[in-house]
């Protein structure tokens, strides 16, 4: 039975972190932190998980844990690892994006060095990690439907448009996650400057070194609560049944990855940790539309 913590549990990634973890036969939650919330039942937060638990949020947190799950705002992880020192034997999985870049993975003053997270990617490396830093969620849609073609040498130039539900903007409000604001409506934003495309950089050039890839990136927002659906446009001579193939070797060790042969949607993904990709292909023009669960 593997002992796990939570800190900064009363969001909106602690409260999917609870739910998939509440409902693993090996997997005991000994206490789920939260400084504003302390003494509340769960349920009373996440209120989907009523009748799912009766754990309560804590005030404080102890070393008696196999793993420790970091849900905190981005920047925030740092500074918890810097002020709480926790056993080298306890593995740290951080669902924000302090450590994605490699420039941040190892960082000196916390003495832990950090794995990216995305398993299509780094599987085998995954499985030997102290620490994980959990992929961003437009980063893990895109790469998904880029990484094979990456394996393959066939990246140079990539147009790339993604829409995102509101709750990868997270549990704080703001001008543009208010119901009134995204009900019936569609902005672009960060275009070509998401913070993503640097973790996604990286993941390229680890499958297609040596080369000169210029990613372009518009993600939109979306008048949805759930989901991630993305659209990347590349030139290739290859057939549409080659492409297919490559995809479907590339990804047939991954099973939360599908590659489908027929349109997909939204409501394919929403509510699962499963991605799914398909391809279009017109003269030289490759798309390949890849969705998630963000």
């Amino acid at each position: 039975m593997v002992r796990v913590g939570i800190i900064g549990g009363a969001g909106y990634t602690g409260g999917e972190l609870i739910r998939v973890l509440i409902n693993h036969p090996d997997v005991s939650i000994e206490f789920i932190h939260s400084r504003s919330n302390a003494g509340k039942f769960v349920y009373e937060v996440h209120q989907d998980l009523l009748g799912d638990t009766d754990l309560k949020f804590a005030s404080e947190f102890s070393q008696e844990i196999d793993t420790l799950f970091l849900c905190l705002g981005h920047g925030a992880s740092t500074k918890f690892l810097n002020e709480n020192k926790f056993e080298d034997s306890i593995k740290i999985i951080d669902l924000a994006n302090d450590f994605r870049l490699q420039k941040d993975r190892n960082q000196p003053q916390i003495n832990r060095a950090f794995v990216y997270g995305l398993p299509e990617l780094n599987r085998e490396e995954i499985k030997k990690a102290k620490n994980i830093a959990n992929p961003g969620c437009f980063a893990t849609t895109v790469q998904l439907g880029l990484l094979p073609l990456a394996k393959a040498g066939l990246l140079k130039e990539i147009y790339t448009t993604g829409i995102t539900g509101s709750t990868g903007a997270g549990q704080s409000l703001s001008a543009t996650s208010h119901f009134s604001w995204r009900a019936n409506n569609v902005q672009a934003y960060k275009t070509l400057s998401h913070q993503h495309l640097g973790e996604i950089g990286e993941s390229l050039t680890q499958l297609q070194p040596n080369s000169d890839i210029d990613l372009s990136f518009v993600p939109w927002r979306g008048d949805f609560t759930r989901g991630i659906f993305a659209s990347s446009t590349i030139n290739t001579d290859l057939s549409l049944e080659e492409l297919y193939v490559l995809f479907e070797q590339f990804y047939k060790k991954h099973p939360f990855t599908s590659v489908s042969r027929t349109p997909i949607f939204l409501k394919q993904v929403v509510n699962t940790n499963k991605a799914l990709i398909q391809l279009e292909k017109a003269g030289s023009k490759l798309v390949v539309h890849s969705a998630s669960d963000n």
